[in-house]
């Protein structure tokens, strides 16, 4: 599913114009991912929750020429699904 099909789900579900919808998503975006770059979690129950975690410095291959490559360390966003989220994909 894509962003566009995703705000036609939503506007379907809540009986909101496409408009308002897009706004909505766009807002939950943003909102986010300024609390994400701030180091904050953001948790949805049922849902799942959103983390920045520290990925570690390590050595890694090139896949082309074999040659060994350091790889920085780096912050990544992570996601953790809920419990019923869990149970309602399987």
């Amino acid at each position: 599913m894509n962003k566009a099909e995703l705000i036609d789900a939503i506007a379907a579900e809540t009986k909101l114009t496409k408009v308002d919808s897009k706004k909505a998503l766009d807002a939950f975006v943003k909102v986010t991912s300024g609390a994400l770059k701030k180091g904050q979690r953001v948790a949805l129950v049922g849902f799942g929750s959103f983390a920045v975690v520290k990925r570690s410095a390590r050595t890694g291959r090139n896949p082309q020429t074999g040659v060994e490559i350091k790889i920085a360390a780096k912050k990544v966003v992570k996601f953790s699904p809920g419990a019923e989220l869990k149970t309602k994909v399987q």
